[in-house]
């Protein structure tokens, strides 16, 4: 894989609003400002509506591969999160999020195909988790993690055309639907060629 500016493991790019992001002795910084949030309601409104969110991503590499970091988040209010995220077209994208939901810190999923589904996970004791996004074939899968080490499945999706996968961006973002704004941090980042054999085994 390619070397990132600021020793990232692969280049990214800013999207969205100003996440004033930094990248310091392996760490990975955004913030996110006040409502600010990538979700389009399930029985709301349109696409065009939509909020949006600070996101740092770059291009995914070529066939399977495996993105991990540690995710730590300020939380102060509901729905604030840090989130490993997937971009696959201007109406499709996913995101992995370690989230406070509302009272709790929780591993949540949302896959959005013109509007949001919305899942939560497991809790989580504190707020610091590991997250990964991977792709075997044309299937992705969330995984999440309290060490690094082993993992625990939390989904499996299809999303986009196969024919685009060249299109595809995986990147990080920061939200804070409902505060005034918040903090998250990524370190450990690590994007690695493969895919998983098993979603369930605990690779």
């Amino acid at each position: 894989m390619s070397t990132g500016p600021h020793g990232l493991p692969f280049p990214l790019e800013a999207f969205g609003p100003d996440g004033r992001w930094e990248h310091t002795d392996g760490v990975l910084t955004g913030r996110a400002g006040a409502r600010q949030d990538r979700f389009v309601p399930p029985g709301g409104d349109s696409l065009e509506s939509v909020s949006d969110a600070p996101r740092l991503l770059g291009a995914a590499p070529e066939g399977d591969f495996r993105l991990s970091a540690r995710v730590t988040v300020d939380f102060a209010a509901a729905f604030d999160a840090g989130v490993l995220y997937l971009h696959a077209g201007d109406q499709e994208w996913a995101k992995l999020c370690m989230e406070l939901s509302p009272e709790l810190p929780t591993i949540c999923s949302v896959i959005t195909r013109g509007h949001s589904d919305d899942a939560n996970s497991s809790v989580v004791d504190g707020n610091s988790v590991w997250l990964r996004l991977s792709r075997t074939g044309d299937a992705y899968a969330f995984h999440a993690s309290d060490d690094g080490e082993k993992w625990t499945f939390v989904r499996t999706f299809a999303l986009g055309a196969p024919e685009r996968k060249a299109d595809v961006r995986i990147g990080f973002l920061v939200q804070s639907p409902t505060g005034e704004g918040c903090r998250a941090a990524f370190d450990h980042i690590a994007l690695l060629p493969g895919g998983l054999a098993d979603l369930r085994d605990g690779s």
